[in-house]
């Protein structure tokens, strides 16, 4: 199983385009009127064919087409590239995006330094997925596979009696662009284990999200599992049995405070 993780599974898959054949005018409304954008891809249906930013179109006439400002020379990343590979052109070149394109030119994603940053840290790689299996399979004396699908947040039992508020925030945040990991399950006989994602799982709850894409570590002769005892004895039976601490007594907060 490969521990690399690829440029697909950080991009934003959902992408805001423009034409060819749009203003500067049209293209600077845009940027006014989105969330953060500062430049966006340039196609012609799917096909890539420049990127425009803001410092493009500065002090340009507002009625020229879009096509004459562009930058033509792009960068892009493949959706199989290794994320870190990615993360090294795009350190190199100073850009901030690059668009993600298929083998046929169209455009399937975008990938940002943000999400570059956001690889490296809680993230649900393979590697990562693997090392459980590889634990449930040496402490129980058991064998496991791993599948890849969806679940449903209301089929889930939590094995963390507590997430941070401040955090649900960030995992809000990452919903709301597409930009949220996979979950870590374990299935054991139909009792679907949260192993990894608490947060996010919560902040999805609250935003009305109810099913979540998932790593399934599917145990092949169940047993009862010690963390399954442990979510028992803390009743720990559904995602609203998990209680949200306020970001004032994270321990992280509480440390650096005793240390001032």
């Amino acid at each position: 199983m490969s521990t690399k993780a690829t440029v697909k599974e950080y991009m934003t898959r959902e992408v805001q385009t423009v034409s060819p054949s749009d203003t500067v005018a049209d293209v600077a409304r845009r940027i006014v009127e989105s969330d953060g954008h500062n430049g966006f891809p340039v196609c012609d249906g799917r096909r890539v064919e420049g990127f425009v930013t803001a410092r493009d179109i500065l002090l340009e006439d507002e009625t020229v087409p879009i096509k004459e400002v562009m930058a033509t020379d792009l960068i892009v990343a493949h959706p199989e590239m290794d994320v870190n590979d990615a993360a090294r052109v795009i350190l190199r070149s100073g850009i901030q995006k690059l668009p993600v394109v298929d083998d046929a030119g169209n455009l399937v994603g975008i990938i940002s330094n943000t999400d570059f940053i956001r690889s490296q840290i809680e993230r649900a790689t393979p590697e990562k997925v693997g090392k459980l299996m590889r634990t449930l399979e040496q402490i129980h004396g058991i064998t496991v596979h791993q599948e890849r699908g969806t679940v449903s947040l209301s089929d889930l039992i939590p094995t963390q009696a507590r997430v941070y508020a401040d955090e649900l925030e960030g995992r809000k945040y990452e919903l709301e662009r597409g930009l949220a990991e996979p979950l870590v399950v374990i299935d054991n006989n139909g009792a679907i284990l949260l192993a990894d994602g608490h947060h996010r799982v919560c902040a999805a709850d609250r935003v009305g999200i109810e099913t979540m894409d998932a790593y399934i570590i599917v145990i092949d002769d169940p047993i009862e599992l010690g963390m399954q005892r442990t979510a028992e004895k803390e009743g720990l039976s559904s995602l609203a049995d998990i209680d949200i601490v306020d970001y004032a007594r994270h321990p992280l907060v509480e440390r650096t405070q005793r240390l001032q």
